[in-house]
């Protein structure tokens, strides 16, 4: 039975929402849990819509903010319904309050956090479910938040920088594409008209010149054809690559791109480095603690090497071992885990692995920022003086017809 609900804090001020009870007792009963002191409870009431619409978005900042909140609260001891409670009454963004209420009313079910994340992808990714998963295994949830929100804000600022690089060579782009179309469609056909009148009908026009033309006459009666194609493909590539197989291939494709190849192995490289660590400090076994870190990579491809390297510790290899022949993961980070597996001090060892790949991967970012744009205008001005020629090729046949 759904009831609806208006009670006070401790600190008198006002909650309100909706929940599930299988009657009034056990309504009052789990607010009075939640530290809520009932006023109004009545049964009945329209019950939240977590589906989302066209529009409904939660920005980064919204949720790094939730993040480190829910963090706080949990590492002060604050019942975690009651946490969220809080953190969804004072959100100012309705989709997130939904979405948050939802997420509570599965924790008081019963469910686990990270199984409650779950239910909503389109605003908590997978490595921010699995690693939820990771501080629950490990009972450092409120550490592993806070690690969340500050990679959040790193990932961020990676995707700010390398949009900055691109804007101004974006936006050439768009107005090329843009140029392209119009010359394509409306110029070439009134050039290769006067071509074919001057030129004569059995003059043979250049292999150039008549490409060109065909090109011009397939883009003038097949554009919405073409455009619509291509919003399609993009559509049906982007619902591909949500699903596991789609994603897997994927992720294959982007460790075969040179430079994204680095960056996604030295982002991967550091996140398992402070997951694994902190679960191991946290007295995690380390089948289990691979097995959640896996997931927590944000990589499928270098995920499953994790889950194989796990098969092989369960047969009694040291993890430096099935890591040393990974293909993915750099010969120092086996090296270290030797170090650290003679020593009993893997923990701390990979917390100074995962500092030095998080500098590597700023130094990277900031090197790609500094010839990314330099080197997408010089291809873009490629772009232009092909264009170029290809409005000045029928002229130039025209001239060469009239001379003969």
């Amino acid at each position: 039975m759904r009831f609806t609900y208006i009670a006070t804090t401790k600190d008198n001020k006002t909650a309100q929402g909706t929940m599930e009870a299988a009657g009034r007792e056990e309504a009052v009963a789990a607010l009075t849990r939640q530290g809520l002191h009932p006023v109004v409870i009545k049964a009945g009431g329209a019950a939240p819509t977590t589906k989302k619409r066209f529009g409904d978005r939660v920005k980064l900042k919204d949720l790094v903010i939730f993040t480190r909140q829910l963090s706080t609260m949990v590492s002060a001891g604050v019942p975690l319904t009651r946490a969220l409670n809080t953190l969804q009454n004072q959100t100012d963004n309705a989709y997130f309050k939904t979405v948050i209420g939802g997420i509570n009313k599965d924790v008081e079910g019963g469910q686990p956090l990270s199984d409650a994340f779950a239910k909503y992808p389109g605003v908590f990714s997978d490595v921010y479910i699995n690693m939820a998963k990771a501080g629950e295994t490990g009972g450092i949830l409120d550490e592993i938040l806070k690690r969340l929100a500050a990679q959040i804000e790193k990932d961020a600022s990676i995707r700010k920088k390398i949009k900055g690089a691109m804007m101004y060579p974006t936006v050439i782009l768009s107005i090329t594409v843009v140029a392209f179309f119009f010359i394509m469609i409306f110029l070439m056909p009134k050039i290769g008209k006067i071509v074919q009148d001057l030129a004569g009908p059995d003059t043979q026009l250049p292999v150039y010149t008549r490409a060109l033309l065909e090109l011009s006459h397939i883009m003038q009666h097949y554009a919405i054809f073409i455009i619509v194609g291509g919003v399609l493909g993009v559509f049906l590539f982007r619902r591909w690559i949500k699903t596991p197989s789609g994603k897997l291939k994927f992720h294959a494709f982007l460790l075969k791109v040179p430079v994204l190849k680095m960056i996604i192995v030295k982002i991967a490289v550091a996140r398992f480095a402070r997951t694994f660590a902190a679960l191991m400090s946290a007295g995690v076994g380390v089948i289990d603690a691979l097995e959640v870190t896996g997931g927590a990579i944000g990589n499928k491809v270098i995920g499953a090497e994790l889950l194989d390297a796990a098969k092989e510790v369960k047969n009694g290899k040291q993890l430096s071992e099935p890591l040393s022949k990974s293909k993915h993961f750099p010969p120092i980070v086996s090296e270290m885990l030797a170090v650290g597996e003679e020593t009993g001090q893997i923990d701390t060892i990979l917390v100074k692995v995962a500092d030095f790949y998080d500098e590597e991967v700023d130094t990277i970012i900031d090197g790609l920022s500094a010839i990314i744009e330099p080197l997408l205008i010089v291809v873009l001005g490629s772009v232009v003086g092909v264009i170029a020629a290809s409005v000045m090729g029928p002229i130039t046949s025209l001239n060469k017809s009239i001379g003969t």
